[in-house]
């Protein structure tokens, strides 16, 4: 009974281990625990090839109704369908003079936003990866100081039950986390494919005059 919960952890974190190196394999960085391949800034090339953005297009920050049109187009929790008719509706709703200039200011906008949004996503997964490492290697040493004191002649049984639990109830914690950061990787490339999606609406928004 008193050995089980070792053997829960030795085996969680030889999986640990030896899916670590493989996926930190995808890139130099160390701290980057994705099968996707590290990218921390996007260019603009990759996500738009519509008209040109002029230098003025730098300054979509001061105009208030683009600044909260792109926030609320980043968001996530809109739909991608409902974000693109939105596009569509204040296109419809400006001058057909001001059309180009505002909707590549728009462009500017997300491409600003959500590329910020994205390199801090992509420092935070580093982050988690490496509190999961430094985790990692702590319960190697409380699984090691637990089956030491377990060999020890006249060793306190309460305070192995105890520390066994807390050993059980750590690791358990350290799989949920690992179990999530599957998906958390997955956000970096969700933020690249609704930016994209955006500006091509708004290529084809132009397009269509």
């Amino acid at each position: 009974m008193m050995r089980w919960p070792s053997l829960i952890f030795l085996s969680v974190v030889v999986a640990a281990n030896l899916a670590w190196p493989a996926l930190a394999a995808q890139g130099d960085d160390p701290d980057w625990p994705c099968i996707q391949r590290k990218v921390p800034q996007l260019s603009l090339v990759q996500v738009w090839n519509g008209a040109e953005l002029r230098p003025a297009t730098v300054e979509w920050s001061k105009d208030a109704t683009i600044s909260a049109l792109v926030v609320e187009l980043s968001a996530r929790r809109v739909p991608l369908q409902e974000a693109q008719q939105k596009i569509r509706g204040y296109a419809q709703g400006l001058p057909v003079g001001e059309r180009e200039q505002r909707l590549t200011m728009l462009v500017r906008g997300l491409f600003d936003h959500m590329n910020q949004e994205r390199s801090e996503v992509i420092s935070g997964i580093a982050r988690y990866a490496r509190g999961q490492r430094d985790m990692a290697a702590r319960l190697r040493r409380e699984a090691s100081a637990v089956d030491a004191l377990r060999v020890k002649p006249g060793a306190d049984l309460n305070e192995l039950a105890l520390r066994n639990d807390r050993l059980v109830l750590q690791t358990r914690i350290f799989q949920e986390r690992a179990q999530s950061l599957s998906f958390v990787c997955e956000v970096p490339t969700l933020i690249e494919q609704r930016l994209y999606a955006l500006t091509k609406t708004i290529a084809q928004t132009l397009g269509a005059r």
